[in-house]
């Protein structure tokens, strides 16, 4: 154990009254889920069925996602095997409440990273495998982990620029932690390059997972009462986005109302408690809002329906057909444009998609994705796909395109898993789903 991590453990040790404080103020701000707060100690909700057990950790919504099909063919492919996905943010929760297959399941609220919590949640869950999910490096949960013999593999590794620079300033913990993974699989050679910089053994990289994630779903029966509700009227989608970028969005709309007065702006935001400070942002603007949480009527002379609810992305990309992709406009990293890809989008992002850099620069290479500056570029880059439905639906064709070209990386994830997964298999008896 090197100096760093033994004090950043002393220091976790000490915080217990500050972590209390701290999610007491979360609970406060509905960022945690009091039903199961106690999962945050360490307490399990759920017990752990017997045989082998594969755990992925995933922070939030985003890297949650790009693991559903993983998980679809870890548990088609391995009937014995049984998941368990922890993340760490309510929207995670809700979302996995409805797409995690039911059978062979569960999802657990990650610990915090003390070592008291980290020991109860281990103790509890005795995982065989561990798969983390992009860039999340807890010390204390990895270290733990790594000490029971719990092997360690991540996937979809990503390190962005900011983070790399941060971790160099602590080369030895960074090294000791990425020493503990067997196996780091990059998104793409840049994030490979920046982890073996910081020490960790045995990198490659495959592809980015989230080109593996199926289709968002879609309630068809909720899309065609939209389509009617909408019909003749020019429409686009800001997908996902962050503070200031629904104010980006508003301004794009307004720069566009006074040529296409029935125009809809359909804005979804990433976090959809935010919705009443979005609300007031908008109608300080001037702007007709309706919110879908509430049921408010969508009219015709509602500027902006603002679809604050979970789970319901995948319906709007299938009704607009041109999305900006949130996240980008206001050094987030963006979001995964291969969701709005799959389904008919021609993509607006913003300057920052250091997320999926490898995707976003092949939707350009393939002249299906735009980046704007600004609330200016944004209106008019989606004046032009409004005016020329052609360039809508060839832009849109070419990131189908791409999308189906990056399918295969899961076959390659899969292989890569096979000298963990076998083991666990040979070793167990048979349990019931």
């Amino acid at each position: 154990m090197t100096l760093s991590l033994t004090l950043y453990r002393l220091v976790t040790v000490g915080l217990r009254p500050l972590v209390s404080l701290y999610l007491s103020r979360r609970l406060a701000l509905g960022k945690e889920e009091p039903a199961r707060f106690r999962e945050r100690f360490g307490q399990p909700s759920e017990q752990r069925v017997p045989g082998p057990l594969v755990w992925i950790h995933a922070a939030s919504v985003g890297e949650a996602t790009s693991m559903l099909a993983l998980i679809d063919r870890l548990l088609e492919e391995r009937p014995r095997l049984r998941v368990l996905v922890t993340t760490g943010t309510v929207t995670s929760a809700r979302l996995l409440a409805e797409r995690l297959p039911k059978a062979r399941t569960c999802h657990q609220y990650v610990p915090l990273d003390r070592p008291a919590y980290v020991r109860r949640f281990l103790d509890h869950w005795r995982p065989d495998l561990g798969l983390w999910v992009e860039s999340e490096l807890w010390p204390n949960l990895i270290s733990e982990s790594h000490a029971r013999g719990v092997p360690l593999l991540l996937l979809n590794g990503r390190m962005s620029e900011r983070s790399f620079r941060g971790w160099q300033r602590l080369p030895k913990l960074a090294a000791c932690l990425l020493a503990s993974f067997d196996l780091c699989l990059a998104q793409d050679p840049v994030q490979a390059q920046r982890l073996a910089a910081l020490g960790a053994p045995h990198v490659a990289s495959v592809g980015d997972l989230k080109a593996a994630a199926p289709p968002l779903p879609v309630d068809k029966e909720a899309l065609q009462r939209l389509r009617i509700t909408v019909r003749g009227r020019p429409l686009w989608l800001a997908a996902s986005t962050h503070a200031g970028e629904e104010d980006a969005a508003a301004e794009a709309h307004q720069i566009l109302a006074p040529i296409r007065p029935d125009l809809l702006t359909i804005i979804a935001p990433r976090h959809p408690q935010r919705a009443n400070e979005i609300v007031a942002t908008l109608r300080a603007r001037g702007l007709n809002v309706a919110r879908r949480s509430r049921g408010e009527t969508l009219c015709a002379d509602t500027h902006i329906y603002l679809a604050d609810t979970l789970g319901e992305l995948g319906l709007f990309y299938r009704l607009t057909g041109i999305a900006f992709i949130g996240g980008s406009l206001r050094a987030h990293g963006g979001h995964n444009p291969l969701e709005a890809a799959l389904l008919d989008c021609a993509i607006l992002h913003g300057p920052d998609m250091s997320n999926c850099a490898a995707i976003a620069q092949a939707l350009h290479d393939a002249g299906a994705a735009r980046a704007v500056a600004d609330a200016r570029e944004l209106g008019a880059a989606v004046a032009g796909l409004l005016d020329d439905p052609g360039q809508r639906e060839a832009r849109a064709a070419a990131a189908a395109a791409v999308a189906a070209r990056h399918r295969a990386v899961l076959d390659a994830a899969m292989e890569r898993l096979c000298p963990w997964l076998d083991p666990m298999a040979a070793r167990v008896e048979p349990v019931s789903a």
